[in-house]
């Protein structure tokens, strides 16, 4: 592969004397040295073309407008014309961690980068922690800031904006000028143009709910805040609805991976008695990649809570009660009851995985899907050699180690855009710690280009797996203790903690940690009154 070169030897290395440095691997927020910049673009008026732009922080457009109605793109301007120009596509934990590294490095003057965020909504996303919001131990603002309070108090510039294409000029084996050259342009939805020295691809993906038939229609995704919203609103509804009835509220969960788990123990609890919760998995165990001590804390949980697991299960099709025709030669199934105490209930036909497994059939008033995701990569440029990004089966963009993607050497890809495989030829997994540590390795390989300076290979480093099993009940297996597992408060407690350290600013996290401070104390105090007034009543 041909790398363009690139000027200038840095004089001062980017990271700190000693390992603190490194320690931002874990703790990527400790950032206090920032500037504060913003941009502002203004209407113009001329030779009869309406421009019409706005880009502070917050929602961008760019476009002009002919006097017969036809869009035409409008450049964005960078305020630097010399400085190398950095586009991050995508503000989850790919982007908006590679963003703030690259403002907490060391930077020749001259050198130093100018950064241009974008992202389709307003606000980042702590995803580990969307089930909170169902059960309440947080707030919106806590694991979701918005970004312009996010990067306020640094030279980082926000856009809220789409991708819509890409046009990369970095193909292997053409001759790409030194410096800050166009590395290529991206093509945003209001129309805006933003051309790029460099490009990192952090879009992330999305739930494929379009897997089998009713899916897309009736089934309700959960990876985004909007999602946790929908879902949240969905149960508030159930719960008025069936309030002083008898009949059970019905929550199908669709897998049995962390989110389907977590998903899982965490409406069981918030329903209680009142409702029946089921878990289908197409393997015959839980989290079958997860730490054994981490999988049989969540069984003992589920088991608990009464969730029902149906192992060995795949979901054939998705339909309305009222809509729901069953075959004859289904076994096991009484046809008059189905749909019968609601006919707007959701129906699930299950087709087993597994010999010596009969079809079944289910009811539900809440479809949960957490299986499937698809890479949200643009598409490119009309007119561009055809695969000129190479992707996987999966539609993720192949890198090498660096996380350079393959014939583009002024475009990374990481997170859930990228696809690595580690020493033993396995993909890496789409997670958030993934992408949290390839974010670190990104900025500083980022540096190293633009300073004419040797990359470092990613390698990850598996520091444990979490889980939330509901309030004050939770499981974290520590990588560098093998065969331990923090379970229930302390397990809970624990995954709090590390969150915590991991949430983008210090700013953000001293609010964040005050505040779930004053929580549990609160929370302490009223088991406390509660329990004296037990003791009380009863002597």
């Amino acid at each position: 592969m041909v790398y363009a070169t690139l000027p200038v030897s840095a004089t001062r290395t980017p990271f700190n004397r000693g390992s603190k440095q490194w320690g931002k691997l874990f703790f990527p927020g400790s950032v206090t040295k920032f500037g504060t910049t913003s941009l502002l673009f203004g209407g113009i008026r001329r030779s009869g073309l309406r421009i019409v732009v706005s880009g502070t922080v917050g929602r961008s457009e760019g476009v002009v407008e002919r006097p017969d109605g036809e869009r035409v793109p409008r450049s964005y301007v960078w305020p630097d014309k010399k400085k190398p120009r950095v586009c991050i596509v995508g503000g989850g934990f790919g982007g908006l961690y590679t963003a703030l590294r690259l403002e907490s490095l060391v930077w020749p003057d001259s050198k130093k980068p100018q950064v241009l965020l974008v992202d389709q909504s307003e606000r980042f996303v702590f995803k580990p922690m969307l089930y909170e919001l169902l059960s309440g131990e947080v707030d919106v603002w806590e694991i979701a800031p918005r970004f312009s309070d996010l990067l306020a108090n640094t030279s980082v510039r926000f856009f809220q904006d789409r991708v819509k294409l890409l046009n990369p000029l970095d193909y292997e084996g053409m001759n790409v000028p030194t410096g800050s050259s166009c590395g290529g342009t991206v093509h945003l939805e209001s129309g805006l143009l933003v051309e790029y020295d460099w490009l990192v691809l952090a879009l992330g993906a999305e739930a494929k709910v379009d897997i089998v038939p009713g899916a897309a229609e009736f089934a309700f995704p959960f990876s985004t805040l909007e999602d946790a919203h929908k879902v949240d609103k969905r149960l508030r509804t159930l719960e008025r609805k069936y309030f002083g009835k008898d009949s059970p509220i019905r929550v199908v969960v669709v897998g049995c991976g962390y989110s389907g788990v977590e998903l899982a123990a965490t409406v069981s609890e918030r329903l209680k008695d009142k409702g029946i919760v089921q878990a289908i998995n197409v393997d015959t165990t839980i989290l079958p990649t997860a730490p054994p001590g981490n999988r049989e804390a969540a069984l003992k949980v589920l088991s608990s809570r009464k969730v029902q697991l149906l192992l060995g299960y795949f979901v054939r099709s998705i339909t309305r009660a009222c809509q729901f025709r069953t075959s004859d030669n289904d076994v096991g199934i009484d046809h008059n009851l189905v749909g019968a105490h609601d006919p707007e209930r959701l129906v699930l036909e299950l087709q087993p995985a597994e010999r010596g497994l009969q079809s079944q059939i289910l009811e539900a008033d809440l479809v949960l899907w957490t299986v499937g995701s698809k890479p949200l990569l643009p598409q490119l440029e009309r007119g561009a050699r055809p695969h000129e990004i190479p992707l996987n089966v999966r539609g993720q963009a192949e890198t090498d180690e660096t996380l350079r993607v393959k014939g583009h050497p002024r475009i990374f890809a990481i997170g859930d855009s990228s696809a690595l495989r580690d020493s033993n030829g396995r993909l890496l997994p789409a997670t958030a710690q993934v992408a949290f540590q390839q974010a670190d390795f990104t900025g500083w390989n980022l540096w190293a280009a633009i300073n004419d300076r040797p990359l470092l290979p990613f390698r990850f480093q598996n520091l444990g797996e979490m889980m939330t099993l509901g309030t004050n009940d939770g499981a974290i297996s520590p990588s560098f203790i093998e065969g331990l597992t923090l379970e229930g408060t302390i397990g809970h407690t624990a995954r709090k903690i590390a969150y915590l350290a991991r949430l983008p600013t210090d700013e953000h996290r001293f609010k964040v940690g005050v505040s779930w401070l004053t929580k549990s104390v609160v929370d302490s105090v009223a088991s406390l009154q509660s329990t004296i007034t037990k003791v009380l009543s009863g002597a």
